[in-house]
């Protein structure tokens, strides 16, 4: 691949690993992103186009001027309890600038795009691995952003040929090995950073939400997948548009769940703190139990997560929030 691939939101956590990835595969990537969340640190300089999705014209003259062979979108808002209590904000950022790309898009003849969805369409799942056929009934606003713009691209490939694949998140997790990249988000809302910084004395204690949950040990489970594995996928994704494949969904995890509290303990045992706990109320939203099947990525595009035990995904994190995180955070 030596051709440009514009990436919406290329400066913050997943986006920038698969930029990174995208370099080292000779693509160009070409970064689009409001930094409202992003870091300018997080990418090279010359990649860098500061710019929001809602202002529909100079989306569109990016578009006309770099001509990218394929769109990958990161950009939007990404906090499940936010969305709860602004969910005009999120149907804002996650759908009405969704379409106004889509919108720019066809308009400059581009017709690969990649959509960076989320485990939160199924909402409260009845099946757990969770197979991509099931039911979609979010619970919270931002799936419910996911699941609309999921449904509207496919009447976009019916009536304008637009081909699409959607990849489902489960909880990305970790940070890039060379500890160049990692989560930097202000205030932090992910548990495996909100724990780690903990151990680094930033915080006195990791504030559990919700231990009365109908799980073993009370506390939700998720499904914990690496953000270079996330990469790895993004890039098998955009290389099964080129090669001509057909619209699909993909389920991103490690399909093995883990409790809030076994995450705790893990990083206790990576970082060797105590990291002190205290037990507060539930947060709106929040399933009980969210782990993936991915068998469909991995028989269809050959997809094999490196980072496949939780100490290892926790470890890469505790670098980057050693060495990284406090170089490069604005």
């Amino acid at each position: 691949m030596d051709n440009c691939v514009l990436v919406t939101g290329g400066a913050g956590y997943i986006g920038s690993h698969v930029v990174k990835e995208l370099r080292r595969k000779g693509c160009r990537p070409l970064v689009y992103d409001n930094l409202s969340t992003g870091h300018v640190w997080a990418v090279k300089e010359d990649e860098l186009i500061e710019g929001d999705l809602g202002d529909y014209e100079h989306v569109q003259r990016i578009l006309h001027k770099e001509r990218p062979l394929a769109i990958m979108h990161f950009a939007g808002s990404s906090s499940v309890g936010e969305s709860v209590q602004l969910p005009e904000l999120y149907f804002r950022n996650n759908v009405i600038n969704s379409f106004n790309l889509l919108e720019a898009m066809l308009s400059c003849d581009i017709k690969s795009f990649i959509f960076s969805s989320s485990a939160a369409v199924y909402g409260d799942p009845q099946q757990i691995p969770i197979p991509e056929d099931h039911a979609l009934a979010p619970v919270n606003p931002y799936g419910e952003g996911k699941v609309f713009v999921e449904r509207a691209l496919r009447w976009y490939e019916q009536a304008h040929g637009l081909r699409y694949i959607s990849l489902r998140y489960f909880n990305a997790a970790g940070a890039d090995p060379e500890a160049e990249l990692g989560e930097t988000h202000n205030p932090e809302t992910h548990l495996i950073p909100r724990i780690l910084d903990v151990a680094l004395g930033k915080k006195p204690c990791i504030e559990i939400y919700g231990t009365n949950y109908d799980t073993p040990d009370g506390t939700c489970i998720r499904d914990y997948i690496h953000v270079n594995d996330l990469a790895q996928a993004h890039i098998l994704a955009l290389e099964a548009l080129l090669d001509g494949a057909p619209s699909r969904i993909y389920n991103l995890g490690n399909q093995r769940g883990f409790s809030v509290k076994e995450v705790v303990d893990v990083a206790r045992v990576v970082t060797g703190h105590a990291i002190p706990v205290r037990e507060s109320s539930r947060r709106q939203g929040d399933p009980p139990v969210l782990v993936a099947s991915s068998e469909r990525i991995k028989k269809e595009l050959d997809w094999k997560p490196h980072y496949d035990d939780l100490k290892r995904i926790v470890e890469t994190a505790w670098r980057w929030m050693k060495k990284g995180k406090v170089e490069y955070q604005k």
